[in-house]
């Protein structure tokens, strides 16, 4: 969740194209890469982080690529239509195809394969698994 934001609340807008930033590694060996487009929640995030973090016994380093700025707004459940804007909700992040969402290093990489197919598993959207050497 941002600590400031200019304005409450965010129109939805579109998800169209690939990934021009962020679409490499750039700290660690091994990434997970989104294969598809969609919207993670920072629940989402926080999930996959524990995730990884449980599998590798907190060993070798982690960075997140990605941060929930995307303010969603959500009706509450038998309202009626009309009324005004709904209050924000949660956080997302807006993920294209090829957008890298963790980088990790120090690790095995059976360990970090391992520890990313767990966290994917969290996610709403297919990802895959990349490393350095394998682009180079």
């Amino acid at each position: 969740m941002p600590k400031k934001v200019k304005f409450r609340k965010q129109q939805r807008g579109n998800n169209k194209g690939i990934a021009v930033r962020g679409n490499y590694i750039s700290f660690g060996e091994y990434a997970l890469k989104a294969a598809e487009r969609g919207l993670l929640s920072a629940r989402q995030i926080e999930a996959a982080r524990k995730a990884i973090s449980h599998k590798t016994k907190r060993g070798g380093k982690l960075w997140i690529r990605v941060f929930p700025d995307k303010a969603i707004s959500k009706k509450p459940m038998e309202t009626r239509m009309g009324s005004g804007k709904a209050p924000t909700d949660h956080y997302a992040v807006v993920i294209k195809p090829g957008k890298i969402i963790f980088e990790m290093s120090g690790v095995t990489e059976e360990t970090a394969r391992d520890a990313f197919r767990r966290a994917s598993d969290k996610f709403p959207i297919k990802t895959r698994f990349v490393s350095k050497e394998a682009l180079l």
